[in-house]
This record gives C-alpha cells, structure tokens and sequence, in this order.
C-alpha cells in the first residue's frame, strides 16, 4: 500500500493513555487538510472513518472526505482513532474526545473558528461521533496540559449511517453503547444520514438519535435515502444519494456554521398593490453564499407585518428577497374552491442593517412564476 504524504499530528505526542505499544495502531493522530486560504470560511470538521471498531475505512470514509470538505471551505481533520480488537470502544472515545480537544487548541494556527468545529463519523466512526456528543466535557481549567483545558463538546455532529445503540441492534452491546440514551438538552444539533436498504446498520439506529434529541429539543435534521447499501460514503457512484452532502452544506449554512457574522433581527411589511396579501412566504437569500438564509409566512390577519427573531435571522449585509405569494384564501374555508390561478413569486433587493425594518411595497407584475 502507498502511503500519502500529509500533516500528521499526534494527540498524545508523548504517548497515549491507556496506549500497549508504539505502532500506528495505539498512536492516535489527526491528518490535516486545510483548504485553500481563499476559499476558508473558518468552519472546521473532523472525519472519523467507519470500519466496525475493527479497521478504519480511511480512503472513502476519510482523506476524499477531507478533499470534498476542503472544496467546500471547510477545514479537515481525518482521525486515526484506536480500534478493537486491541482496544474497547471506550478507548476510541478518549481519541475522540481528545481530537476535539486538540483542534480548539490549534484553532488559530488552521483558521478554524473555535465554536463552529464538529465532528462527522461512518458506521462505528458515526457512533464515535454519537459518543463524544452525548460524553463531552467543558475542559480541565488546571491542567498542565493546554489541550486539555480545551472543551471536548463538538458544536454540531454528523452521523451518517451509524451505529447508535447496540442493545437495540442485537449486536456488540458493550461496544456500542447507547448514546441516545444520553442525550440532553446540552447534546449538539446534529445531521443524520441513513439509507432504507441498509442491512447492515438498520435505518432504526439513526431514528433512535433523531427522536432523542427531537425530545430534547435540539436542533436536527435526518435524511433516511431509499437506496444504497452500507458504506458508501460520499455516495459519488449514485446521483441520489450523492446528495447528501450537498444537502448538509445547506443544513451547515442554515444553521450559521459556514460564517463568523453575527445573525440580527429583521421586521417589516409587505404589500401587494398597496394591500396585504392572503399567505405568502418572505425569504431573504444572502449575496453571501456562506450566510444563512432567512424567511417567514405570513397572512392577511397581521397586515402585511413580519418580524424574523435573531436566532433564525439574517447576517447582515446584501440580500435578494423573494415573495412567494400562495394563497388569497385567507382564513380558508371547507368549500374546495381555489382563490389564485397559481402561486407567484416576487423578487427585489434590501441591505439588512442590524435591527432593520424592511418595507416591501410590491406590485401586481410578478418576477416570474413559481
């Protein structure tokens, strides 16, 4: 086998706890990928390969991983965690956690933004990412050694089809724990990803994560593809599911993971005409790709008027904003009859200034249909 060339930097330099020996197998390490420095937007992610707690699948599930992230501005940062059957699991987490550790630590160094830095795992990888979300600390303030005082809690988490819970999967029960069964209010949002024909790791093991934290509140986001077998990766030899990724860059997006700019609130009005419309849709679309999107509904009852709450609203800075117009029915009625031809979408632009007031006087020429 060739061995590529790259950064490698070791999370224990001076050895590892727990570690029986010297080889590549008990010396757990971070492989570096940065992108090119024109392209960072300062979000950071570290890729743990899947192989079953046993290998690690570090081509498909890892360096082109990397690549992928890097294209899209996004730091990488391939784990080599130690695997059984030399060490248990609970071992793996200790890689994991350090991992996390270690790149908040050396932020600055690879232009990662300290709190926009996850964590995104295959199969065992995945549930290497489940455990470290469910199992993370806030740090050691007195200790010697500066990683440490780092927080271990990866600020979002990307399994994808993993292992979640092996009690309920009839299999490895002690080596893979149930990590929904620790989620709380405080567990990272998180992106999942599984396909229906798995027959591997069953679909359920993703729903099991998903309805944790949908109990507890937490920001997610799960898509269960109706094809595809296990282990596939990127899925780059299937035009569905090759979507997944792309599909997480906008949920990284939404989520405000792709920019440092501060989210504000927005309100305004919108007119049709000079009169408030029945139910329509305002969506504000950054000039900036990496911002995040915002939008509201809103209906004839408040007169036009909209406020968009901080959390989900806009950064700052240039925006195209569309009007999707979808309803004069309002409020509806149990007659079966349509009140529009079709929906209609509107376009115009507005600078969204902290705290901004946003008045959208439109007109009965529509930009384009829907």
């Amino acid at each position: 086998m060739t061995e590529i060339a790259a950064d490698r930097r070791l999370l224990w330099p001076e050895g590892a706890p727990q570690a029986t020996g010297g080889e590549a197998i008990d010396c757990p390490a971070l492989t570096v990928h940065l992108p090119e420095p024109e392209y960072a937007n300062g979000a950071g992610i570290i890729v743990n390969p899947g192989g079953g707690y046993r290998v690690l699948a570090s081509d498909h599930e890892g360096l082109q991983v990397a690549r992928w992230l890097n294209r899209a501005g996004i730091a990488a940062f391939v784990l080599r965690y130690r695997v059984g059957p030399k060490y248990h699991s609970d071992v793996s987490l200790l890689d994991g956690l350090r991992a996390v550790r270690y790149v908040r630590a050396h932020a600055v160094d690879w232009g990662v933004a300290p709190d926009r830095l996850g964590m995104l795992g295959f199969s065992a990888g995945g549930h290497l990412v489940a455990a470290v979300g469910t199992r993370w600390d806030s740090g050691q303030p007195d200790s010697r050694d500066a990683v440490e005082r780092e927080s271990s809690r990866p600020d979002f988490l990307v399994p994808v089809y993993a292992v979640i819970n092996g009690r309920v999967r009839g299999r490895k029960a002690d080596e893979y724990t149930p990590a929904d069964e620790r989620v709380t209010a405080d567990t990272p949002p998180a992106f999942i990803v599984h396909t229906h024909e798995d027959k591997v790791v069953s679909a359920e093991q993703s729903l099991l994560l998903y309805k944790a934290l949908l109990d507890a509140g937490v920001e997610a986001e799960l898509h269960v593809f109706g094809f595809g077998e296990h282990g596939l990766g990127l899925g780059v030899g299937d035009p569905d599911l090759n979507r997944w990724p792309r599909l997480l860059l906008r949920w990284l997006r939404r989520c405000g993971f792709l920019t440092d700019e501060e989210r504000t609130a927005v309100s305004g009005r919108v007119t049709l005409d000079g009169k408030p419309m029945g139910m329509a849709w305002v969506t504000f679309l950054p000039d900036d790709e990496r911002a995040p999107i915002a939008r509201v509904r809103i209906h004839r009852d408040s007169n036009g008027a909209f406020e968009i709450p901080a959390d989900v609203g806009p950064v700052p800075g240039p925006h195209r904003v569309e009007v999707h117009h979808v309803s004069e029915q309002i409020p509806h009625t149990n007659t079966g009859g349509y009140s529009m031809d079709d929906a209609v979408r509107y376009e115009t632009r507005a600078m969204v200034e902290p705290g901004a007031y946003v008045a959208l006087p439109l007109v009965s020429e529509p930009t384009a249909a829907l």
